[in-house]
């Protein structure tokens, strides 16, 4: 699980901001929200809120280049264009074995003669402990610094010398020879093993390639999660399937395509995606063809919820609520929350205000709003901000969080 994400000089973010998951431990509220294993606590879910273009995407974008860097994936790692530094600095702090860990790294992008850029100039590998109150303590792994001539590796006099050798075109776990040296294997494999539990999902390009792959799968219990998922989505759905015989199928071909159905259509399993069928009233047919954006769109994440709840995965998902009902995304978050769901994550972006709830849902420090800061933050006695208070409304009046104001109506009624 992620515990917190850290970005500096990255895309929108031009100073330093940070989205939190640890969860508040004086907040004793919905306590089915928050994962506990020895001493060490995380939320379940996580949402964030903000207006168009204030760094929602993007935070989700820097989970998804460290888990590229982590992989050794060709990463995109972009400073924020109206800074003058060519430095971005990405962190994360995560759990992996009911143990907890830090990771952060420079990139730098800066030309040199030699060099298309610097590269990794900086990384920072910890091991974190807390105590019973709450205190956090850190244990330093292995530090590469090129820019302050700062190199340790603990208790390994060797590796510490071996770490100015190394080529900065990539991380440090995958420059150094793990064979000859078992410490770097083991680091390794705690962070790769943490970054491939991570599935980054954009509500409007979704690949139905994990659904039909899954429905293909001969776990019936599997199949039968997904299928009771994409069946909620739909009030006229009675079975949903992958059909082996296409002639079992009833088609239409002169069904338009919609615009918001070209992404769902694009892929290179074309033949097997119109095979998925969905059952009205006892008629099968196909999916891609007769189901609106919205169910389409449920048939596309249902396989990503379910392994994320079966495998303890963590699930980003940029714009849950796209072309969704309010109460599907509300019953899709609350089985994170779960007091069943023991070690799977759900991070999100949402502009669907009915999820503003203290009350019945989640716990102020499940909430964040674009550029970044947790509900949680908001007092009684400064911001008469409290559990039960109307979030909605105050959120519509602009007290927590920035909305646009539009006022399209003048740009017709307005002077030429």
């Amino acid at each position: 699980m992620i515990l917190s994400v850290r970005v500096n000089n990255y895309l929108v973010y031009a100073n330093d901001a940070e989205l939190s998951l640890i969860p508040d431990l004086r907040i004793k509220k919905f306590m089915s929200n928050v994962y506990s294993a020895n001493k060490l606590s995380a939320l379940k879910t996580s949402c964030i809120y903000g207006g168009n273009n204030v760094g929602k995407t993007c935070m989700l974008r820097a989970i998804n280049s460290i888990r590229c860097v982590l992989l050794s994936i060709a990463a995109e790692v972009p400073v924020n264009i109206f800074s003058k530094n060519n430095v971005c600095t990405l962190g994360i702090t995560f759990l992996h074995d009911n143990k907890a860990y830090s990771y952060d790294f420079k990139f730098d992008t800066t030309r040199t003669k030699t060099q298309y850029y610097r590269g990794f100039t900086y990384e920072k590998f910890c091991e974190l402990n807390v105590d019973k109150y709450g205190n956090w303590s850190e244990k330093e792994l292995f530090v590469r610094d090129m820019d302050n001539d700062n190199y340790s590796f603990k208790d390994n006099e060797e590796l510490s010398k071996l770490l100015k050798l190394v080529s900065s075109n990539n991380i440090l776990i995958y420059t150094i020879n793990s064979e000859k040296y078992p410490i770097i294997e083991e680091y390794r494999n705690i962070l790769r093993t943490f970054a491939s539990k991570i599935d980054i999902v954009d509500m409007n390009n979704i690949p139905l390639e994990k659904t039909i792959t899954m429905l293909k799968n001969n776990d019936a219990n599997i199949k039968h999660k997904i299928v009771e998922l994409i069946k909620n989505a739909d009030i006229d759905i009675d079975d949903f399937k992958f059909t082996k015989n296409p002639n079992d199928i009833r088609s239409n071909n002169n069904e338009p395509i919609t615009p918001q159905e070209i992404v769902l259509r694009t892929s290179s399993m074309i033949d097997d995606m119109y095979r998925l069928t969905s059952v009205h009233k006892g008629i099968p047919v196909p999916s891609l063809v007769f189901d609106s954006t919205g169910t389409k769109k449920m048939v596309a994440i249902a396989s990503y919820i379910v392994d994320a709840l079966l495998k303890g995965r963590i699930l980003v998902v940029d714009e849950i609520d796209s072309s969704l009902h309010f109460k599907l995304t509300r019953a899709i978050v609350a089985l994170f929350n779960n007091e069943l769901n023991t070690n799977a994550q759900l991070i999100f972006t949402t502009h669907d205000i009915t999820l503003l709830d203290c009350k019945k849902f989640f716990r102020k420090d499940q909430i964040n709003f674009a550029r970044l800061y947790s509900l949680k933050t908001l007092t009684a006695a400064k911001d008469n901000i409290r559990s039960e208070s109307d979030l909605i409304e105050k959120y519509k009046r602009g007290e927590i969080g920035t909305i646009p104001e539009p006022d399209l109506i003048n740009i017709l009624l307005g002077d030429e």
